[in-house]
């Protein structure tokens, strides 16, 4: 009885052993969801994304008029500029397509030069007051 026992144990134990391996080692690895090209692909998108977003902003404040009222609201267009890289990507792009509609409006007559400078004003006050809660 004891040697039918050691002898099942040893088939049992064979087959496991041809089993792990007549199993290629390529189905055993990791396969990836997705593939590097395409995670540098994407990363290279959300860079680039990223750097139009900065572009719109900084084109908000690039006018003279734009820093002047910068300037008499007591703000610094150097601290507003370095304080724009400190935003995440959400935060960017929200601020960005605020400042692409005011834009727009501006071009398209909805709102005047003073609006414009209001809205530009809270723009720059909203990325220093971000930032520094982020801090």
């Amino acid at each position: 009885m004891a040697s039918s026992l050691r002898q099942c144990v040893r088939i049992i134990t064979a087959c496991c052993l041809a089993a792990i391996f007549a199993v290629p080692p390529s189905l055993l690895a990791q396969t990836h969801i997705v593939s590097p090209a395409e995670l540098q692909k994407e990363i290279a998108r959300a860079t680039n994304t990223r750097q139009q977003n900065l572009n719109k902003l900084s084109g908000l404040f690039t006018s003279s008029q734009a820093q002047r009222a910068l300037a008499a609201s007591g703000m610094n267009i150097r601290q507003v500029t370095s304080a724009m890289s400190g935003l995440n990507d959400q935060e960017l792009a929200k601020l960005a397509a605020r400042a692409d509609k005011a834009q727009a409006d501006f071009a398209a007559g909805r709102i005047d030069d003073h609006d414009l400078l209001i809205i530009l004003i809270a723009i720059a006050a909203l990325i220093l007051i971000i930032v520094a809660v982020h801090h």
